[in-house]
């Protein structure tokens, strides 16, 4: 992938974040490793989410906090939760943290797994880790903390206990495609209790299989980030600008 493409597709998921209403103000983030190693990457400015355009992402040296500085910069929980994950987790090429509705309301409860209740969560059996020790903002100590519980590479997504989603990927698609699967998991698990009847889980046998089957569906993650980006490209060109 060219320069030009990772922020094209990054800027894109910005975009149908906003419309996703998954976004909170301008302090959640996305990052995206440019280099072999990952750290260097693109993360967003203070910029409302809606707004964000290819052209706007910065480049930032996960070994240099200075390269965080400067006017527009991103702020400092930025560089502190996305420097540490691409610093630490190899497999991190690409993170996005947000406090979307319903996965922080999960995230606030006493106990904030997502179990596998339909096709939607049964994706994120096993391959899900809790935060149960939330320390204040993502500065830098709180962002390394958080980057050692990726150690194993099937672990992809962190519910924040008290904060809200981290989701990590290789690529943008298939960030993005977790992040939208899981809030809208999030929703149904937190609407299914809000009936006050009892919830049927799945199986572990029949969750394990629907999991592993979705696993990778590298080229469904494509075509969805591909119709997001022929949408965008027919009512909001410039966010590839």
């Amino acid at each position: 992938m060219d320069h030009a493409t990772a922020r094209q597709d990054l800027a894109a998921a910005f975009r149908w974040t906003a419309r996703e209403d998954m976004h909170e103000a301008i302090a959640n983030h996305f990052s995206l490793a440019v280099n072999e190693d990952g750290t260097e990457f693109l993360i967003n400015p203070k910029r409302h989410f809606s707004r964000m355009k290819a052209s706007d992402l910065w480049v930032i040296d996960a070994k240099n906090p200075d390269s965080a500085k400067g006017t527009d910069a991103p702020d400092q929980t930025a560089w502190g939760l996305h420097a540490s994950l691409h610093r630490h987790v190899p497999h991190a090429r690409c993170a996005m943290h947000v406090h979307s509705t319903y996965a922080t309301v999960l995230a606030s409860l006493a106990d904030s797994r997502l179990p596998a209740i339909d096709q939607n969560s049964a994706m994120f059996y096993n391959r899900q880790v809790v935060d149960e020790h939330y320390g204040g903002l993502a500065l830098e100590e709180e962002g390394t903390r958080c980057a050692r519980l990726f150690q194993d590479p099937s672990i992809r997504t962190m519910i924040m206990g008290n904060h809200g989603v981290l989701i990590i990927g290789e690529t943008v698609a298939e960030a993005f495609t977790r992040l939208y699967y899981f809030e809208r998991a999030a929703r149904n698990y937190i609407l299914a209790l809000h009936t006050g009847r009892p919830v049927r889980e799945l199986s572990d046998e029949v969750a394990s299989k629907a999991a592993e089957q979705m696993e990778g569906a590298t080229d469904s993650e494509a075509a969805f980030l591909a119709e997001i980006r022929a949408v965008l490209d027919a009512e909001e060109p410039d966010y590839a600008h």
